[in-house]
């Protein structure tokens, strides 16, 4: 899964237990492409659309020397590698990008890579549609890893044009940081977690952020001294609130927040909820908490990603395991909390989609798998349920 070289990185265990649903509404499954490991494999991010309409992704890992890779992907299913990470000693480029690709306003794309580049902890990298790579920042690159170390969420680019994300580990108390970088590569550590007694302020930041209408960033924690976790508040000048703490085996978030269409924030945790296999839940943005869906066995479990919000309104995600077939499922979900399962994963098609999901100009949904299909390498697949 994770790569266990990471700083004090948790094995997060995921639950095998889990609740009830409606029938799928018409739908169709198709698998693009398996990976085969000369093309990469174990695609742990998502996807994101060019402006050409073609599909633009990492796997996290490569055949041979390379540690992942950069695809594009047509959504015929023509897979083309963009570029191969760690061709060279010490992995200048980094390794192991296991995040979403950013699409910025420049039209190139941004990501990170977990661990390599000039310190071994990690880079912010830039690549162009056609593949040439620039490492913007290596991290770790300030004594003690005051900078960060070990990112593991895509990035998203605020208001103000600069692009924003997290690091899992480092920074000035070694929990992990929020991050600004400027599209010429100028870093600034906009906050280092455990500032606060206990570590109240949250640990581990294993997803990216939203900024919200209000202008304040929002994001989650895998931690709060205990296994549980927080949701948070930031402003962009560095004033952080937590504005919802899990209790102990409440929740666990790994997966980013979506503000929908009515304002409030949502989300999922791989653990915990009713019946402790993860749950899909609506936030306000002062911190009003509802559980709006709580996983059991035949419907799912351990979301990974967060969810989006399709052009009906209704949210889509992924759990990366349970179903039908314990191998992970697409599913809807609609404001109140109604859970519809679309497509359950047999392994042959994929397994564990951990990514999330993207809608396509098309209507379609399109996303990974980190395991299963022809080769078990991994899959790229597409759902339609008839949007446009």
């Amino acid at each position: 899964m994770r790569n266990t070289s990471l700083l004090k990185m948790a094995c997060i265990a995921f639950a095998f237990c889990a609740v009830a649903v409606i029938a799928s509404p018409a739908q169709t499954f198709n698998t693009l492409i398996n990976f085969n490991g000369i093309n990469g494999f174990n695609p742990q991010a998502g996807l994101v659309q060019g402006a050409n309409g073609n599909f633009y992704g990492t796997a996290s890992r490569a055949s041979g020397k390379e540690i992942g890779t950069v695809f594009e992907i047509t959504p015929a299913g023509k897979l083309t590698t963009l570029h191969r990470f760690c061709t060279q000693t010490g992995c200048p480029d980094g390794s192991y990008p296991v995040d979403r690709l950013l699409l910025a306003s420049n039209g190139r794309f941004y990501g990170t890579t977990t661990n390599g580049g000039a310190y071994g902890y990690g880079t912010v990298f830039e690549i162009t549609a056609t593949g040439k790579l620039n490492t913007l920042y290596n991290f770790c690159a300030q004594s003690g890893c005051t900078d960060g170390a070990n990112p593991l969420a895509p990035l998203m680019q605020a208001s103000n044009g600069n692009f924003y994300g997290t690091t899992y580990a480092g920074g000035a108390h070694s929990w992990g940081t929020v991050f600004e970088i400027t599209a010429a590569g100028k870093l600034h550590t906009i906050y280092s977690f455990c500032a606060k007694t206990n570590c109240g302020d949250g640990q581990y930041p294993h997803a990216g952020l939203t900024q919200a209408s209000d202008g304040n960033f929002y994001g989650t924690t895998t931690e709060y001294t205990v296994n549980a976790g927080t949701i948070f508040r930031l402003t962009p000048n560095g004033q952080l609130t937590t504005i919802y703490t899990f209790e102990y085996g409440q929740g666990n978030p790994l997966g980013g927040l979506l503000q929908a269409s009515d304002g409030s924030l949502y989300g999922t945790t791989q653990q915990g909820g009713t019946y402790q296999n993860g749950m899909v839940f609506k936030i306000t943005t002062a911190g009003a908490f509802t559980e709006l869906y709580g996983f059991n066995t035949p419907y799912g479990g351990a979301p990974v990603a967060g969810v989006v919000q399709g052009s009906d309104g209704n949210f889509y995600g992924t759990t990366s395991q349970l179903g039908a077939y314990n191998s992970g499922t697409v599913f809807q979900i609609t404001p109140a909390g109604v859970l519809t399962t679309l497509h359950d994963f047999n392994d042959t098609d994929g397994a564990m989609p951990e990514g999330g999901l993207v809608q396509g100009t098309d209507g379609k949904f399109y996303g990974t798998t980190y395991q299963g299909g022809t080769n078990a390498d991994g899959t790229v697949f597409s759902v339609s349920v008839g949007l446009q």
